[in-house]
């Protein structure tokens, strides 16, 4: 009988837990810019106990296939994208570039996404090589010099050097952690 008793308790312990718990979660968001706006997007990020899951919603794209990439820097700030760097990586030798290359991937690789006949991307997508919290053996988006999402012209091919064919840049996204 007494266990009965004690047993609710303990469950109300057990749920009141819960809210902390998923507030312990780590999150960031981004705005994508293109040439022709300020305001072409979006884009949140959720650490996982593995990695990171992307959610992107952008327009102004062309139809069809393209590129995303982490890149190193979170600087979206001039034409071309070019102060987003190269891909981001957490070890001092990088890897190849490409989801497919038998060397690679390094940890700026993510899957294509696809613009409709509207120019219109919503994916989502989930990156085992990046954390929002520094954790151990990832590239970390929120460090010193933050991070950058970059959206190229042309698909990915997952294994040429140094980009996989993905062409110029066309979308930044800076990396901000939510409040």
């Amino acid at each position: 009988m007494k266990f009965m008793q004690i047993a609710p308790i303990a469950a109300l312990f057990a749920l009141a837990s819960l809210p902390a718990l998923a507030q312990e979660q780590a999150s960031a968001t981004g705005t994508f810019r293109t040439a022709e706006r300020d305001q072409a997007g979006t884009v949140s990020l959720s650490e996982g106990p593995k990695g990171v899951l992307l959610r992107v919603e952008v327009e102004g794209l062309t139809p069809g296939w393209h590129g995303i990439h982490f890149h190193a820097v979170g600087d979206c700030s001039d034409e071309g994208f070019q102060k987003s760097g190269g891909h981001t990586h957490h070890e001092p030798e990088k890897p190849p570039h490409g989801l497919l290359n038998p060397e690679g991937p390094d940890d700026g690789d993510l899957p294509n996404i696809h613009a409709d006949e509207n120019g219109v991307a919503v994916a989502e997508l989930y990156s085992p090589f990046v954390t929002l919290t520094g954790a151990e053996g990832r590239a970390n988006l929120l460090d010193e010099d933050g991070a950058a999402i970059v959206i190229h012209a042309n698909p990915d091919d997952h294994v040429s050097q140094p980009i996989g064919g993905a062409g110029d840049r066309v979308a930044c996204a800076v990396v901000e952690a939510a409040e």
